[in-house]
């Protein structure tokens, strides 16, 4: 196709990546004055990991998010792994959730256990947890919030900490998050430049814990993905082996001016096998389908099919 004097190309391409999961830990306490503190010594550089762990808090305690305090990066705080593998959400969300309910049975047992609680002699499973109150759920008339329940405890917070590391699911089941990635590319057929005009990516990632993060940081991984195709590659001295541009000004990624239009997409999907969340990473399944869907899109504006990346100009000339 063409567009005046330049090239036009479309290109599809299929992405997978696998669902990690490593062994974490977090704490959480249910303070007097009914909010919530969770501990654990995961990383945010960037992905949202602070509002997302606040969400699943919240989620699993009955709170709103604005009552509970998530703090993360402390060497002391409950341990977890590296920030990397598109495994994070699936390994500290579960084991924040796994905190949060630990604690939220312990104000449980406390309502239905203490001689001055209105839920004494109720069974743990009648009763439910909603904006912070415990209450019956064919009577919610009769209950406590958690600033009453840490209250009958002598002020003291409801502690509780927790860890989850799966089990034997990954030997009985394949886990791989999936994507299919479009992508348009114009390309100046004397000057062998290549520009992503614009690229789609449809994910199925499991549970979508917070939709604007996540849609953020697939846009994040399709800009990597341009970069893998178009620019970046380490260049190493023959004589020992170290880059030779191992700097931000010989080392090409792209900026701003590089980018086109990009979207991206979920598929609704439900694993009930993969972590107790159900979540998916979301990093990689989003840079891994770029390059192949772009170098598909050189191909077809023209005709020359490059199997090494990036795709540099003299490969088109």
């Amino acid at each position: 196709m063409r567009e005046g004097r330049l090239l036009v190309g479309w290109g599809t391409a299929t992405t997978t990546y696998p669902v990690f999961r490593a062994p974490a830990s977090a704490r959480v306490r249910l303070m007097p004055d009914g909010t919530a503190e969770v501990e654990t010594a995961a990383s945010d550089m960037g992905p949202g990991t602070y509002t997302s762990m606040t969400q699943v808090a919240a989620d699993a305690l009955g709170l709103s998010p604005k009552a509970v305090s998530f703090r993360l990066g402390r060497s002391d705080f409950p341990p977890t792994p590296p920030h990397g593998g598109s495994m994070t959400m699936a390994s500290v969300g579960s084991a924040v959730q796994a905190a949060c309910l630990a604690a939220r049975d312990q104000a449980v047992g406390r309502a239905i256990a203490d001689d001055r609680s209105a839920l004494r002699g109720a069974s743990a499973e009648s009763v439910e947890v909603r904006d912070g109150r415990l209450s019956l759920r064919d009577d919610r008339s009769r209950g406590h919030s958690y600033a009453e329940l840490v209250a009958l405890g002598a002020g003291q917070p409801i502690e509780a900490e927790a860890s989850s590391a799966g089990g034997d699911e990954r030997q009985r089941y394949s886990m791989h998050a999936f994507g299919a990635v479009f992508a348009e590319v114009v390309v100046d057929p004397d000057l062998g430049m290549v520009r992503v005009r614009r690229a789609v990516g449809a994910y199925g990632a499991g549970r979508i814990v917070n939709p604007r993060l996540a849609h953020s940081q697939c846009i994040g991984g399709m800009v990597g993905g341009i970069g893998m195709a178009l620019m970046e590659q380490t260049v190493l001295d023959p004589r020992d082996g170290r880059p030779v541009n191992a700097s931000m000004a010989d080392y090409l990624v792209p900026v701003n001016l590089d980018i086109g239009a990009l979207d991206a997409l979920f598929v609704e999907e439900h694993d009930p096998y993969v972590n107790p969340l159900g979540v998916k990473g979301l990093g990689e399944i989003a840079l891994v389908g770029m390059a192949p869907a772009i170098a598909n899109a050189v191909f077809h504006a023209t005709g020359r099919r490059v199997r090494d990346l990036p795709i540099r100009i003299e490969n088109l000339l």
